[in-house]
């Protein structure tokens, strides 16, 4: 299935929306797998406090990904279980911790803008542009550049 579609109005793309931190953000469609609630996760040792830990899904071991460690944010404290968005690169699972999923959006590409130069730095990096919604911004999240765990100097190593 592919996110971006061809209408009269020119090349759409389909995003899951999801909020972290109060903040919307965009995961391209093409690239989900499913949205699951984390049960029995288990920490790994030495892991980054990225990593919140891996847990078994239908099977698969998964490696789950607290997206708020990730953007630098504090953990969430409104008591609220996480939800996870279930995502694949290069025939790892991951699932990604957010607070709460949104609806699926149908957007115009061409509304698509880059990140804008006062987007907070720790968004930027993950960020693969943004959409401006009636009232908020959405951003896109590059997947790719948010399963980059290891550091590239570690990587090169």
């Amino acid at each position: 299935m592919t996110s971006k579609t061809e209408t009269s109005e020119g090349a759409m793309a389909e995003y899951v929306t999801a909020v972290i931190g109060g903040q919307l953000f965009g995961l391209p469609i093409s690239r989900v797998q499913d949205v699951f609630m984390p049960e029995r996760l288990t920490r790994v040792p030495l892991a980054s406090s990225e990593i919140a830990g891996v847990l078994n899904l239908r099977g698969r071991i998964v490696t789950v990904v607290d997206m708020r460690a990730r953007l630098g944010l504090p953990k969430a404290d409104d008591g609220k279980p996480p939800m996870a968005v279930g995502v694949d690169q290069r025939g790892e699972s991951y699932g990604l911790l957010i607070d709460q999923i949104g609806e699926v959006l149908r957007l115009s590409e061409n509304s698509r803008e880059d990140n804008p130069v006062n987007l907070d730095p720790r968004m930027a990096k993950l960020a693969g542009g943004v959409h401006r919604l009636d009232g908020q911004l959405m951003v896109v999240l590059d997947i790719d550049r948010v399963l980059e765990l290891v550091p590239k100097t570690a990587a090169a190593a």
